[in-house]
This record gives C-alpha cells, sequence and structure tokens, in this order.
C-alpha cells in the first residue's frame, strides 16, 4: 500500500478552495500558476490518491543494450581482464557498436564481484553475576555545577555489585588515571567480600584501548588490578540488551540531582552520608 504523502492532501485543500471561490482565487491563495490548479482539477478523480507524484520511469529504453551485445561485453571482458581496450577491439569486430566507455561501464557492473552479505552478529546471553564480588561495575560521574558552591569541578567515582547491589562511592577533583587507582584501593579495602571481577566502560581514565597512539601502554588502574588479580572487562561500544555500567547506576536510582545529596565533608576529606541533603562547598 502507497503512503499518501503530505504534498497530495495539500493539493486537494487547494482543490477544495478553488471549487468555492474559483481557480484564480485558488492560485492567488496558496501562490500558484493556474496552469497548476488545472493541471491538478484534471487529474484529481475525488480520492487524495489520484493527486500523488506519478512514477517518472521511462516505459521503454531505447537505447538500452540488447542480450547480445551485453554477452558479448561479458565474454571478451573476462578474455581480456587486464586490457579493457583490446576487449573492446575484439568485441568490436564481433558487431558490438557501443562506445569504449559504455563498454567499460557495462564490464564492470558484469564482473564486479559479489558483495557479501555481513552476517548479522548475534550476542550470547548476558551471565549475571552468581555471588558477591564477581562482577563490579565502576562508572564516573561528573558533578552538577549547580550543586557546587566553591566553582570547583568534582567527579564522583561510584563502583556497584551486579549480585548484592552493594555500593561505593568516592569524590575526586581530578578525572584521571590516578583517581581511578586511589578509588580502586579504596574499594578493594571497603568491599565486605573479595573483587574477583571489575567492569567499565572504555573512558582514559580507566584504559588507552581506544587511543592510538597509547593503545599498548597500560594505565596506572590497569596495572593497579594486575597486581591485585582482580579481572578486568571493558563494555563493549555500541552494547545493547545487557548490563552494563550505566544500567547498574540507573538502577539504583543514581542521577545528576541525587549526587551532591551523597556526600559531606568531614574533617579534611569528603565522607559519604544518605542522612545530610548537603551541596559541596
Amino acid at each position: 500500500m502507497k503512503m499518501v504523502t503530505q504534498e497530495a492532501y495539500f493539493r486537494q485543500r487547494v482543490l477544495k478552495h478553488a471549487a468555492k471561490h474559483g481557480v484564480t482565487a485558488a492560485a492567488i491563495r496558496y501562490h500558484m500558476s493556474r496552469k497548476t490548479v488545472h493541471k491538478w482539477k484534471k487529474r484529481y478523480d475525488g480520492t487524495v490518491e489520484s493527486l500523488q507524484d506519478l512514477p517518472r520511469t521511462p516505459h521503454h529504453f531505447p537505447r538500452q543494450q540488447t542480450a547480445a551485445e551485453l554477452k558479448l561485453v561479458k565474454r571478451y571482458a573476462k578474455k581480456c581482464k587486464g586490457d579493457p581496450l583490446l576487449g573492446y577491439e575484439k568485441a568490436s569486430k564481433h558487431g558490438y557498436h557501443r562506445s569504449y566507455g559504455c563498454f567499460k561501464k557495462t564490464a564492470r557492473k558484469l564482473l564486479q564481484p559479489e558483495a557479501k552479505k555481513r552476517k548479522k552478529r548475534k550476542n550470547k546471553p548476558y551471565q549475571r553475576a552468581e555471588y558477591p564480588g564477581q562482577k563490579m561495575q565502576i562508572d564516573v560521574k561528573f558533578v552538577p555545577s549547580y550543586c557546587v558552591v566553591n566553582g570547583e569541578k568534582y567527579y564522583q567515582f561510584t563502583a556497584k555489585d551486579e549480585c548484592t547491589r552493594w555500593t561505593f562511592r568516592e569524590m575526586y577533583a581530578e578525572h584521571s588515571t590516578a583517581s581511578a587507582k586511589d578509588f580502586l584501593e579504596k574499594l578493594v579495602r571497603a568491599a565486605p567480600f573479595p573483587i574477583r571481577m571489575v567492569q567499565t566502560d572504555n573512558g582514559t581514565e580507566f584504559t588507552n584501548a581506544l587511543l592510538v597512539t597509547k593503545s599498548k601502554h597500560k594505565t596506572l588502574f590497569e596495572e593497579a588490578l594486575m597486581e591485585m588479580g582482580i579481572e578486568y572487562h571493558r563494555i563493549r561500544i555500541g552494547i545493547t540488551g545487557r548490563w552494563n555500567v550505566s544500567t547498574a547506576l540507573m538502577s539504583s536510582g543514581f542521577t545528576s540531582r541525587c549526587t551532591c545529596s551523597l556526600w559531606r565533608m568531614v574533617g579534611s576529606s569528603w565522607r559519604c552520608t544518605n542522612e545530610h541533603q548537603m551541596t559541596i562547598s
């Protein structure tokens, strides 16, 4: 079933206006020529489908190559694959009367290899964590400026256990791999269970895998994971339908508005709390 375009409905409105007020009034009202209104009026049969644009494909192709000509092109283009001019000369001797450019273009179309259809990647079913510490999700959240009083920038590192939903957060003034390493060390000390695997995105604070010049260089975060014997897994780019860092954080109601309510200054360091609603100062 063909879809009726908005242009067809517009033409129908023009014809309705012309039926009430005349062709001239409709042409003036909708800023078009009387000839165009008469053309649509002649084509209109009461249905909006009759005002659709007609196909512009020609009914016949008088200069189309015949089956015999295509056979000649295919035959001599194959024989003289490295020299299309020689193939054209041989085809001309056997009754091919087209131009050399037509011969080359036709040969390219007939002899080009068929494009292999790319198989769709089927993602394996995601295996959720079966015990505490099996998969720990880590991500970084930039603290919004309206949550900060002193005008400085802060970043909240958040870790969430996939099995128990246990969460650990720390605030840093620097978005770097050194901060990620420090957060990891604090996380391992604070976790009530051993951590077997850590999952992160491809941010430069975690890995250099996507950097062209530093792809083989390990970050401080990755080196710390290797020293601790913790397995490291990066979330694949464009992943859908799986558990990832964003879903892990969002499932606990973690949004940009609740960032500042989780922290307060105790002495000279930040401490996480759910009892105080404060801004960073």
